[in-house]
């Protein structure tokens, strides 16, 4: 292995790493402040011991978050130092705004919400974990603007004195194309997995004698992530669509490749719902397919036509060239791995689509206060959280193998991305180092995860009423766990 490979096994181990926390982060604020306004408007104690309960498993979730989002940044100056380089003008400033202004947005009204139980009033202090989530909306916003910019490169021009693209047009950077259909998916996607998570906790506590007699409660919290699942997950199958057809437009060869689709198919294009290939995915052994379907997604109508792979990879020859001492472009290949990409595709819509129906089928058989069966219920509801955390997982390996050889398309490759200084030593003893850490902050997850579940809510104990400017005023705020 070189510099680039351990390079690109550090990014994507880090990447996915840090990815399994940020959907559950987003979604979890709103699922806590929706419930928390919920005990403010009905006074029902249930709603106020789901809030807290979940908060807890909340507080876990975004401090490993935290931590391991700092080493995703610094990543980029250890070992793409090129790749920080070129795009820094462009990203300063998006990523400045998200830490100066999302990232302490969200921590001071956490902190508030956190310490403030007994000095704020019961709706201004929901309202601070309402503007906690609103943090976490403007951060994700950012961020994949600048994603984003890396799937479609607009706003700038090159500097070919500097070697580096200059920001031009902020606005067109905050509003490209890709940038407004590929946030409302990841955030729906992110509802999707905080409401698997609220069901999937709630379902294994329900089935346990230990928590029978909360399980009027945890029933009432099952249905509602059930809900939430469900509608998230038809916004992300609608978002996802929208998606599919701007990816067509501007990442064509990303297109093909999640099909494994060689030949331009002019017309009536099947999707293929299982293959059996060769190892290098370029001859087909056995398909299950539905016909027109990839038309459909690429273009919106079933007569549209969805280039393949070999005239696409004619054409980047054509249009950007071809480096013969480059890997990237043996026999002129601009394609990335379709192996991985065939599959990150499907397994992420196959388990975002088991993940919606498991959802509805829980609400079909727990409708007007049915009680199902607790051992299947546990099982199904255990399995759904999963399900959505992998979906998001695989979506996004997709989304960033796809681009491949391209680390910003059509204008850097990843292979010129790369750190020139790092040895092969220094990139490997990072990359073990750094697997090692994330592996024992991953039994430091789980295991709070799973001691704070087994304990379930909390009794309930009745919140101090707070005044505005009341005799209180000065009282210190206290940590609330």
């Amino acid at each position: 292995m070189d510099v680039l490979d351990i390079a690109r096994w550090q990014f994507g181990i880090i990447t996915v790493y840090h990815f399994l926390f940020v959907p559950l982060t987003i979604g979890l604020t709103a699922v806590i402040a929706g419930l928390e306004t919920a005990w403010v408007r009905t006074g029902k104690e249930d709603y106020l011991r789901l809030t807290k309960f979940f908060a807890k498993l909340f507080l876990i979730n975004f401090a490993i978050g935290v931590v391991t989002g700092i080493v995703q940044e610094f990543q980029f100056g250890m070992n793409w130092s090129d790749y920080s380089r070129f795009v820094g003008d462009v990203f300063g400033a998006p990523l400045a705004v998200e830490g100066l202004l999302a990232f302490f947005l969200e921590s001071t009204f956490l902190g508030l919400w956190i310490f403030g139980w007994d000095k704020l009033p019961r709706g201004l202090h929901a309202g601070c974990m309402w503007l906690v989530h609103l943090g976490t909306l403007a951060s994700s916003w950012f961020i994949l603007a600048a994603n984003s910019w890396m799937q479609h490169p607009v706003g700038y021009t090159y500097n070919a004195e500097s070697g580096r693209a200059e920001l031009t047009d902020f606005w067109a950077v905050m509003f490209n194309k890709v940038q407004v259909v590929t946030f409302p998916h990841v955030i729906l996607a992110a509802y999707m997995t905080a409401g698997t998570f609220l069901l999937g906790v709630s379902a294994y506590l329900y089935m346990k004698k230990k928590h029978e007699a909360d399980r009027p409660m945890y029933h009432r919290a099952i249905r509602i992530g059930a809900v939430i699942t469900l509608l998230a997950g038809i916004g992300v199958a609608i978002t996802g669509d929208l998606q599919g057809k701007v990816m067509t437009e501007v990442q064509p060869m990303k297109m093909a490749a999640a099909e494994g689709l060689y030949e331009t198919s002019e017309s009536c294009a099947p999707f293929s719902v299982f293959t059996v290939g060769t190892p290098d995915g370029k001859e087909e052994k056995l398909a299950v397919t539905v016909p027109c379907l990839l038309s459909f997604l690429g273009t919106g109508s079933i007569d549209g036509t969805v280039e393949g792979i070999n005239p696409l990879s004619e054409d980047y020859v054509e249009t950007y060239g071809q480096d013969p001492t480059s890997k990237a472009y043996t026999e002129g290949d601009y394609t990335p791995v379709i192996p991985v990409t065939y599959w990150s595709f499907r397994f992420m819509m196959g388990l975002g689509a088991f993940a919606a129906a498991g959802a509805a089928l829980i609400l079909w058989l727990t409708r007007t206060g049915r009680t199902p069966g607790v051992r299947w219920l546990g099982a199904l509801g255990i399995s759904l959280p999963i399900a959505t955390t992998l979906a998001s997982s695989w979506g996004w390996i997709f989304t960033e193998m796809g681009r491949q050889p391209w680390v910003v398309f059509g204008l850097m490759t990843t292979e010129s991305g790369v750190s020139p200084g790092v040895s092969v030593f220094e990139a490997a003893t990072s990359l073990i180092v750094l697997t090692l850490l994330y592996a024992l902050l991953a039994v430091v997850e789980v295991k709070l995860l799973i001691t704070y579940v087994k304990k379930g809510a909390d009794p309930y104990l009745e919140p101090p009423r707070v005044k505005v400017g009341g005799s209180d005023e000065d009282k210190p705020l206290t940590f609330a766990y």
